[in-house]
């Protein structure tokens, strides 16, 4: 049940109302009592801020649902995903209709293509003559905002990690936490709002703050104006107002001291701490920005100046809070990410491609913890795709769909039809799978499509630059050089594809992946359900019995010794990719591909990891007792086990 803030307000108030009448009684049984220490004022309001934060803390874990049981972090991680979910919709239902109004306009105008489709070649039309040709063609651009929309959804469906304003640090966002858009922000409730530059409370949190209102709880420095002066440590903030906001981002009229400048004086004559996100230029995010968290600062001094284009602007002084992680935010840092350029540059490498040009990127090898470096297992075979072991047969293609090109309408499309009428995939970023599912149906070998279709975005290959690198306690592992933003396939686990009961079960080989894409459609052995395909349910599993699913998986993939860049990836009770079952070729359940997709957006260097779901005490040794590892992956919810 959620506190509402009223009641909160009241613990707050009343619990202040207590202190302040036990500072009172100095006299017991007629004796004077030594009288207490008075606080001063900005220790008091210091202290009604925690104590406000606290039940502020309390009501989002009392209202959290499934969230609750999970640490900050999961929950900071878990409310990003479902702002990724909401916003891969939204662009599906942009893309959708931007391909239906293309169709209608060349299907009546001869074949001739959308003015949407056309570069804009000479000299620009007048506006009255755009508007004639946004009439005769109605086919638009897809919204370049869907962001926006997501919050408005997050709030109706009341999704916001912490709806309520605080001073300081959000519990989950650490030092050095990457934000890729100002929406993101206000999903977790970070900052309230995606445009202005100044977060604050006002009069109405004024039961809840003992405070003189407002005070800024939150500023992003992003380079939007021309006063401005960032030194890291210390930063020289331009107020808000009086700026063009549409055009060269220049100071046009006067800056008054009201809203987001009062509030930031404010905190200066009260020493309220301020969160400082920076923002830098990046390619990798839709909005072609990241947004760091730096910390907390004090707001030193402020003073009203003239500007560099001669009107009035007021100009703040903030000092980083002393205590706090090193800053890693600057512009090259961002940019370049200490992204290796070339394999010249590679720190520790031991071999410049494992997979001897199969792939159509390189997967170097790096080593910079053994003395001697050691190479990859020796012996290793790598391989692309996968070898069908002799006691295995494929079933027969399928028929695949009747699409010209690519596949557009959902609901002509056959394999779109098995999805429940809708492609799992948006074209967006070379092609994101919107949500985890029980089961993926992209077009196959006998689809009139083209390789170009959005529903055949797990079979393009390597998109991303990988590395496999040597850790101190985990072995081998793998990264990316690149950004990878949420739903893009990062691999395909391959390896050689055999019975489960055929499979040389010896103890050290940790690399055996079961299919088990019926068992976790059912839900079966603790497995995790998906969002599910209503329109397979009744006809495919039909044709598995009971004791099909109810059973170990029938197939698995052995990448012991032959196999890609996936038996590399390791594990982690909080990973950043998912494993996805894909049916291209074939509709048999237990024969499903196996694909790694990106969970979140995850930043370049940051190592790739999947859950691999072992139950615990379920790893039998020779003698039958029950073996167990240790897990070493760091995250906050770490089960300390791996079996």
């Amino acid at each position: 049940m959620r506190l509402s803030r009223k009641s909160v307000v009241k613990e707050v108030v009343e619990e202040k109302e207590t202190t302040e009448k036990k500072k009172e009684e100095v006299v017991v049984e007629g004796k004077p009592t030594k009288k207490k220490k008075k606080k001063s004022a900005s220790d008091e309001k210091r202290e009604l801020m925690e104590v406000w934060n606290e039940k502020m803390v309390a009501e989002t874990e009392n209202a959290g649902g499934a969230l609750s049981d999970k640490s900050s972090t999961a929950k900071v991680k878990e409310t990003i995903r479902t702002f990724n979910k909401h916003y891969l919709h939204l662009v599906q239902v942009e893309e959708e209709r931007v391909a239906k109004e293309i169709a209608e306009f060349e299907k009546t105008n001869g074949g001739k293509k959308s003015a949407a489709k056309k570069k804009s070649r000479g000299k620009k039309s007048p506006k009255k003559d755009a508007k004639t040709k946004e009439e005769k063609h109605p086919s638009k651009r897809p919204s370049k905002r869907p962001d926006l929309k997501v919050i408005t959804k997050m709030m109706q469906n009341n999704e916001i990690l912490y709806p309520g304003k605080r001073i300081g640090s959000i519990p989950g966002i650490e030092v050095g936490y990457q934000f890729y858009s100002r929406a993101e922000m206000v999903a977790v409730g970070f900052h309230s709002h995606w445009l202005n530059g100044i977060d604050f409370i006002g009069k109405s949190y004024s039961k809840m703050y003992k405070l003189n209102l407002p005070v800024a709880v939150a500023i992003v420095i992003s380079g939007m104006y021309e006063d401005d002066l960032d030194n890291a440590e210390d930063v020289v903030y331009t107020g808000q107002g009086g700026h063009n906001l549409t055009g060269n981002k220049r100071q046009i009229q006067d800056q008054k001291l009201e809203r987001g400048n009062l509030a930031l004086k404010n905190c200066c004559k009260q020493e309220v701490p301020v969160r400082v996100i920076r923002g830098h230029n990046s390619s990798s995010s839709y909005t072609r920005k990241v947004y760091t968290y730096d910390g907390l600062y004090k707001v030193d001094k402020y003073w009203a100046d003239k500007g560099l284009s001669g009107f009035t602007v007021y100009k703040f002084r903030l000092r980083r809070v002393e205590g706090q992680p090193t800053l890693t935010t600057n512009q090259v840092y961002f940019t370049m990410g200490r992204v290796p350029q070339s394999t010249a540059e590679i720190r520790g490498l031991i071999c410049e491609d494992i997979t001897n040009g199969q792939e159509t990127v390189p997967i170097p090898a790096t080593n910079l913890v053994d003395d001697p470096p050691v190479p990859p297992p020796p012996g290793f075979k790598y391989l692309k795709s996968l070898k069908v072991a002799k006691s295995v047969r494929l079933p027969v293609s399928a028929s695949g769909c009747k699409c010209n090109g690519k596949c557009i309408d959902p609901n002509t499309c056959e394999c779109a039809k098995s999805n429940g009428s809708e492609f799992p995939y948006v074209s967006k970023d070379g092609g994101r799978l919107i949500e985890a599912k029980d089961v993926v149906f992209e077009c196959g070998p006998n689809c009139g499509c083209g390789p170009e279709c959005v529903n055949r975005t797990s079979q393009r290959g390597l998109q991303y630059r990988l590395e496999v690198f040597r850790t101190a306690k985990k072995g081998w592992a793998v990264r990316s050089w690149d950004f990878i933003p949420s739903g893009a396939p990062v691999c395909e686990y391959t390896g050689i594809l055999g019975r489960t009961e055929d499979v040389d079960c010896v103890l050290e080989n940790n690399y055996i992946f079961e299919i088990d894409c019926l068992q976790t459609i059912k839900g079966l052995g603790g497995r995790e359900r998906r969002s599910k395909n209503v329109a397979y349910a009744s006809s495919l599993l039909e044709k598995y019995n009971d004791q099909d699913s109810e059973s170990a998986p029938e197939f698995c993939i052995d990448a012991g010794s032959t196999g890609n860049v996936a038996r590399f990836i390791n594990h982690c009770c909080e990973p950043n990719l998912f494993v996805q079952c894909v049916l291209s070729t074939h509709y048999d359940l237990r024969l499903a591909r196996v694909v790694l997709f990106a969970a979140d957006n995850i930043p370049p260097l940051q190592e790739l990891t999947y859950d691999y779901g072992y139950a615990l005490d379920s790893v039998l040794d020779s003698d039958g007792k029950v073996k167990q590892m240790a897990c070493y992956c760091g995250a906050a919810g770490c089960r300390k086990r791996l079996f």
